[in-house]
């Protein structure tokens, strides 16, 4: 790249990582779409946030998978039985780290943490268990989107 692209930060990295995180998001968007999940853009959201990730989003990817079905499940859990507040929620987010620490599930936390976080919160007209399954699905088809194009779409070393 020439010299004035490079000192306003516009390296051939940053060109190929924006390039592939927009393309990722894209196909996220459009499977979701397809597979008409109600909130789709979770997907989206999910993919950005794996491959924007100061970690490598192929390390341990099940961690993410799982920490996102806990999530569903415990915010499915504590939704049916209990009205959110502050107090509940809480006791969600403690309850999804501790599980998450006496299953070894390691950075699985954050993902339960945030699909918890979803489940729980955001108002939904639907039972919890039905918005529990969809956000583990948008949330998962994000990540294997995000893993797909880390697999396939590798950046170049930077320089």
């Amino acid at each position: 790249m020439s010299a004035w692209s490079t000192r306003l930060g516009l390296t051939r990295e940053a060109l190929f990582h924006s390039l592939r995180t927009a393309i990722a998001a894209v196909v996220s968007t459009l499977l979701a779409r397809a597979l008409k999940l109600p909130e789709f853009y979770w997907a989206p959201i999910s993919t950005i946030v794996i491959l924007l990730s100061v970690t490598d989003p192929l390390a341990l990817p099940w961690q993410r998978f799982v920490g996102t079905a806990l999530g569903a499940a415990l915010g499915a859990l504590i939704a049916t039985y209990f009205n959110a507040n502050w107090i509940v929620y809480g006791a969600g987010i403690l309850v999804c780290g501790l599980l998450s620490a006496v299953l070894r599930l390691g950075s699985a936390y954050r993902f339960a943490a945030i699909t918890l976080t979803i489940v729980l919160l955001i108002t939904h007209g639907r039972p919890p268990w039905v918005v529990a399954s969809h956000r583990f699905v948008e949330v998962s088809l994000g990540i294997a989107v995000a893993l797909l194009v880390t697999v396939v779409w590798r950046l170049p070393p930077p320089k």
